[in-house]
């Protein structure tokens, strides 16, 4: 099949409370450079900061997603021809210096330098979209589109922030995940439950959110619309939990983490809500409790093969929804609406 000139894409106009999502048959396909290459998309994920980018929280690219499965259709300078045809994803983290002092510890997703799909560059929500080759994943035969998209982002953020806990908890300890029904969360209990043999206290609210939660194995479910968490968490947990995962990218959800972890206890923080949003804790009480708070984007490349490989063994099922590509701009205002069960993955026409 030859490559189009043009092509159906997704694009964002006017962000902020007015936006719009325009579906357009008109956007250029890229042509790939030095160690690029050019994907022909199956489908991508939708994730919650797309919700940044519309609503113009900060300078997103014009076309957003960034966890997209397709093949590769034409390779640039510098990449090997054997990568085309290969099924492969792409993930937030487009590219890295690769020479600073924290790429050389071999955490690339945490570079200075790094671009984002979506931010920097033209994300997933297109037909053809460029990546770069020494940064995607090979997704193993085995493992569908619309499994291996959600794990890209949102599997790949909560490996993430799992490791962030290996040296200090231990299988049977307390972990509270909040947001446990969305298409993080639902992910992180799958992990943290049957992965790390953590005991998890999954909060969110809803009955299809509680069910999700408890079949990816969660131990306990509040309902925070409904039920003081802190007492709950100190009730299933005497002292409270040895660490909690913050998921929604809400106030409410960074307030109530120091009150659902024991002394010496560990908050990880995912969720991105507004930039002027900070996280409320008394210093006074961070020192006297010897409390841990950590930043946590996305895992590492180490982390995206053990998921792909948990997925293929069925130990680690998403909870996906898959859509056409016509339905992108309601989609994007349910997940503000938080009105989606797991994940969102569209499929991209291919006509």
């Amino acid at each position: 099949m030859p490559i189009p000139r043009l092509q159906q894409a997704a694009v964002v106009e006017n962000p902020g409370v007015d936006f719009k999502v325009a579906l357009r048959e008109d956007v250029l396909v890229g042509e790939p450079g030095q160690d690029e290459i050019l994907i022909k998309l199956n489908c991508t994920g939708i994730c919650h900061s797309e919700v940044r980018a519309v609503l113009g929280w900060g300078v997103y690219n014009s076309i957003i997603g960034h966890e997209g499965v397709g093949t590769v259709a034409k390779s640039g300078p510098n990449v090997s021809p054997s990568l085309l045809g290969q099924r492969v994803g792409f993930k937030w983290l487009y590219n890295a210096c690769t020479a600073c002092s924290v790429c050389r510890r071999g955490f690339f997703q945490n570079c200075p330098q790094q671009l984002n799909t979506s931010r920097h560059v033209p994300g997933t929500l297109q037909q053809y979209a460029i990546a770069d080759a020494r940064f995607i994943t090979r997704i193993p035969e085995g493992v569908p589109d619309e499994v291996a998209a959600p794990l890209l982002c949102a599997g790949l953020t909560m490996a993430g922030a799992l490791a962030h806990l290996d040296h200090d908890l231990q299988p049977g300890d307390w972990l509270v995940i909040s947001g446990s029904g969305g298409g993080l969360g639902h992910i992180g209990v799958q992990l943290a439950a049957r992965v790390k043999k953590l005991h998890v206290i999954a909060v969110d609210s809803g009955d299809e959110k509680r069910a999700l939660s408890l079949a990816s194995g969660a131990e306990a479910f509040i309902d925070f619309k409904k039920e003081d968490v802190a007492k709950r968490v100190l009730e299933l947990t005497e002292e409270g939990a040895h660490a909690t995962i913050v998921v929604p990218g809400t106030k409410e959800a960074f307030q109530a983490a120091p009150s659902l972890v024991r002394n010496m206890g560990q908050i990880i923080c995912v969720g991105l809500p507004r930039n002027d949003i900070e996280i409320p804790i008394s210093a006074t009480l961070c020192a006297a409790r010897g409390l841990s708070i950590k930043g946590s984007s996305v895992g590492s490349e180490e982390h995206m093969s053990e998921l792909l490989q948990l997925a293929l063994d069925g130990v680690i099922t998403p909870a996906v929804e898959v859509f056409e590509f016509s339905e992108t701009p309601n989609l994007i205002r349910r997940i503000m609406n938080d009105d989606i069960l797991g994940r969102a993955v569209v499929r991209i026409p291919h006509h």
